[in-house]
């Protein structure tokens, strides 16, 4: 299922922003990108996204800018002091002027400025805040998901009924009848005997019985009638059914197939035809769910 979501805030110096986008994909996969310094919040950012999220690609993004802080200058007054006595044991020459107290800061070595340091508790705290950030950018996916979801299980609903009408369609097909198969069957057996062959009346019957076994489609009508049932179940839970639709969707193309496989009728044959086009999209839907 796709999704999209960002959320910012401020942990004192830092700045941080989470993006969650979420793409279908048949199993969990989680795609997480932190800042430097941050990467100790992985385990606990992958353990927050897999326990609210069970099926698609997931692509979880931290970004973190510190605000600018004022440096700390050192003056190295040691070496400053050291300096200032050499000068001053050095001749002087009456066309230089004497050694100023900013001439002296200006040699290098003697100032430093360094930048504010990263602190583990600073680091620490923004981390922390980063994590409430990421429960706020998951709140928003799921429910995101969940309305998608809605909408694509009203999709499913329709294909279900489809596939149910079919099946009650297929039931009540003339040319499945005893009476129909039997007609076909002597239908077959005067041409064989009109054609002048010498043939065992026994063995013909025999053969006439497996052909009409391998005509009935009673266990098949019967399975898709039961996974109409678990397809509705599923629909109704409020648990991720993605996975468990998906196997569904398969077995229903199963029984579709053996169903076209054994029918001698065009007309039953012809639903189920219809019935492997409505199982085929009710497939691609439910890659979709999660």
């Amino acid at each position: 299922m796709t999704g999209f979501a960002r959320t910012s805030g401020v942990a004192p110096p830092y700045r941080w922003a989470w993006e969650i986008k979420a793409v279908n994909s048949k199993g969990l996969d989680l795609r997480l990108r932190l800042p430097p310094g941050m990467d100790f919040l992985e385990a606990e950012c992958r353990s927050r996204l897999s326990a609210r999220l069970s099926r698609g690609a997931c692509y979880a993004t931290l970004t973190m800018q510190r605000d600018s802080a004022p440096p700390e200058v050192r003056v190295n007054q040691t070496a400053m002091q050291a300096l200032a006595a050499a000068l001053a044991a050095v001749p002087r020459d009456p066309s230089l002027g004497p050694a100023t107290l900013d001439g002296l800061l200006a040699v290098r070595g003697i100032v430093d400025i360094v930048e504010a340091p990263e602190t583990e508790e600073l680091l620490a705290a923004a981390g922390k805040a980063a994590l409430s950030g990421l429960e706020a950018a998951i709140a928003q996916i799921v429910e995101v998901r969940s309305a998608e979801g809605a909408a694509l299980g009203k999709v499913l609903a329709t294909r279900i009924d489809n596939i149910e009408r079919l099946t009650q369609a297929a039931e009540d097909n003339p040319g499945r009848r005893p009476e129909a198969v039997l007609a076909r069957l002597q239908q077959s057996i005067t041409t064989l005997t009109e054609s002048g062959r010498q043939l065992d009346p026994a063995r013909l019957h025999q053969e006439a019985l497996l052909m009409a076994a391998k005509a009935d489609v009673r266990e098949e009508l019967d399975r898709l009638k039961t996974h109409v049932v678990a397809a509705r179940d599923l629909l109704a839970s409020d648990q991720p059914v993605g996975r468990r639709l998906d196997f569904l969707a398969q077995e229903f193309g199963r029984e579709a197939n053996t169903l076209c496989s054994k029918s001698n009728d065009a007309a039953l044959t012809a639903i189920g035809m219809d019935l492997r086009v409505e199982i085929e999209q009710f497939r691609e839907q439910v890659q979709n769910i999660e």
